[in-house]
């Protein structure tokens, strides 16, 4: 008997929800949960500066170590001071052990890769820390950003440098 090509979808289909469900197909990358960030909560403090991140969800970053677990900041400025020397506020850690970093992408608040980012400096938005670096996903949008808040520069991962630290001071 053949099937028609609709019935055959729906089987491929379910069988790929199976899989998917018995966790043997891995799900494709969508966000901070499927890679293994979990939201954060009432009890996770910055490891920079000891704020709860859960009070300022808008401005929650994270990092995922290769051994699985994680740790929130508070904005993309202690998350960089953090990767920038991780021994001073995690002993145990080497800059090895970080899988990836994610910084909330400022006007769609989706989880995005922070080293593809493009970041905004001196701008007029302020986050709970004070100053910040401002993560955007597209470079369009990081050059609206500047020009809607009177930023002052845009930055790329690599270039998120001390001294550019120094300047949120």
């Amino acid at each position: 008997m053949k099937w028609p090509n609709a019935m055959r979808l729906w089987g491929v289909g379910m069988v790929l929800a199976w899989l998917l469900i018995v966790g043997l197909l891995p799900a494709l990358p969508a966000g901070a949960a499927e890679m293994g960030l979990p939201k954060p909560t009432a009890g996770d403090k910055c490891p920079v500066c000891g704020m709860f991140v859960a009070k300022y969800p808008d401005w929650t970053m994270g990092i995922l170590f290769k051994d699985g677990s994680h740790v929130f900041f508070d904005g993309a400025k202690d998350m960089f001071k953090y990767l920038h020397n991780p021994t001073k506020y995690a002993p145990m850690r080497k800059p090895g052990d970080v899988r990836t970093a994610l910084v909330r992408n400022y006007y769609t608040l989706e989880w995005i890769d922070a080293r593809g980012a493009w970041y905004v400096l001196g701008s007029d938005v302020y986050g709970p820390m004070g100053r910040e670096l401002i993560p955007l996903e597209k470079e369009a949008d990081a050059k609206e950003f500047l020009k809607d808040h009177r930023g002052v520069k845009i930055v790329r991962f690599s270039e998120v440098t001390a001294e550019v630290m120094k300047s949120l001071e």
